[in-house]
């Protein structure tokens, strides 16, 4: 059985700074750089793999710069990269992050992506979910993500996504429905975290997570008191890849049947451990290592 993964799936330009992020006219030493697997969907691929977890992924296109490097880094995970579809008139999906401390800036072309009107991203395959045991669904791809959704509820598939509105198809059909600060802003400007989850719980059986960085996290369900759980606390590297390890530990947790409290402790977790070195792709967090910090 494997875990299938739909959405954003790119190649991740990053450049780790010695001296503190970067000040306008001033030389920035690099101290790193890499070219590795990105996006929400690459990333927790990447993860699930190093927890042991067969991964079967879809989305974006790739294309003839990103494709070489993802043949190359899968070859020897877990992670098929069949499903993805090859365009040798495109580059292929790709993003620039400057990373310092606690830091990063990511920069890239999305905008052009989605105002181009040629979509680069896959319609989901039924085979691919009906296969599946446990799905992740990324909320960026219009009618495609609503039919990944579909087909999930229609195979009787859990799946759990990221930040979408509770009005939202795929909010309220989820399994778990993972929220960040970044969506609070751009959702629910103004409103308490605990208003907002109020909203989310309403409107969905599954479990609604509110992270919020180094802060407490709420979670619940729909008729449940609101639960808190405070993050592991450890020595920061980059917290970039922070979400999308997040969101792959919740996928491991529904696959092996965890209690919400235990999942939401599992994920804070996982995700701790991912912030603590650099770069996720080359040293994501072992099964080993979550169970030794929790």
């Amino acid at each position: 059985m494997y875990a299938y993964l739909f959405g954003q799936i790119l190649g991740t330009h990053s450049f780790y700074l010695k001296n503190g992020f970067l000040k306008p006219d001033e030389y920035s030493e690099l101290s790193a750089v890499y070219f590795l697997p990105g996006g929400e969907t690459g990333s927790a691929a990447t993860v699930l793999s190093s927890l042991g977890v067969n991964v079967k992924m879809d989305g974006t296109h790739i294309g003839t710069e990103v494709a070489p490097m993802l043949r190359d880094f899968y070859k020897d995970k877990s992670v098929d990269i069949s499903s993805l579809y090859f365009d040798p008139d495109y580059k292929g999906l790709m993003d620039y992050v400057v990373v310092a401390d606690l830091v990063r800036s990511p920069m890239g072309t999305f905008q052009t992506l989605y105002e181009s009107g040629e979509k680069r991203w896959n319609m989901p395959k039924e085979a691919d979910i009906e296969g599946c045991c446990v799905a992740a669904i990324d909320p960026f791809f219009m009618e495609e993500t609503v039919k990944a959704a579909e087909l999930c509820v229609k195979h009787n598939k859990p799946y759990v996504t990221i930040d979408c509105a509770h009005t939202e198809y795929l909010h309220r059909h989820s399994a778990i429905d993972v929220i960040s600060k970044e969506c609070l802003a751009e959702h629910y400007k103004g409103m308490e975290r605990e208003k907002v989850y109020e909203l989310m719980a309403e409107n969905t059986d599954g479990l609604v997570i509110i992270t919020a960085g180094e802060k407490d996290m709420i979670y619940g369900r729909k008729g449940q008191k609101l639960k808190r759980m405070k993050p592991f606390d450890v020595d920061v590297k980059s917290t970039l890849g922070a979400g999308d390890t997040f969101k792959a530990a919740c996928v491991y947790g529904l696959m092996n049947g965890l209690s919400d409290d235990e999942l939401v402790r599992f994920a804070s977790a996982t995700s701790a451990v991912a912030i603590s070195r650099y770069p996720l792709p080359l040293k994501p967090p072992t099964l080993e290592e979550v169970k030794a910090l929790i």
